[in-house]
């Protein structure tokens, strides 16, 4: 299910920006201490590595991941999530924005 609000977190006001601005995000901090991102790729087709495990929440838009070595394209939509393994890397193809809500392990 899409996660339309998250209420009671602290956002960092400094926007990380990847790949020239092709994915903007910022990061979040739970009440509890949880840290999320929350941010948007715009099209593009990327290739992002991970440290933690991380689950990605699409939340609008679509695109499409390949996990590290798969040569499988998936298709992701709003309330649809896919998770990384830790000292990884997926691949993302994007037509449209794609927003996203991430989760870290």
């Amino acid at each position: 299910m899409t996660t339309p609000f998250l209420d009671g977190v602290s956002v960092s006001t400094q926007a990380n920006v990847y790949f020239g601005g092709k994915c903007v995000s910022h990061a979040l901090t739970l009440p509890d201490g949880t840290q999320k991102s929350v941010g948007v790729v715009l099209p593009a087709t990327l290739t992002f590595s991970t440290g933690a495990a991380e689950t990605m929440e699409c939340t609008g838009g679509s695109c499409e991941y390949r996990l590290d070595g798969s040569d499988t394209w998936l298709t992701s939509t709003p309330g649809e999530q896919f998770s990384i393994p830790a000292q990884s890397k997926f691949d993302i193809r994007v037509t449209d924005a794609y927003h996203y809500l991430c989760h870290y392990a």
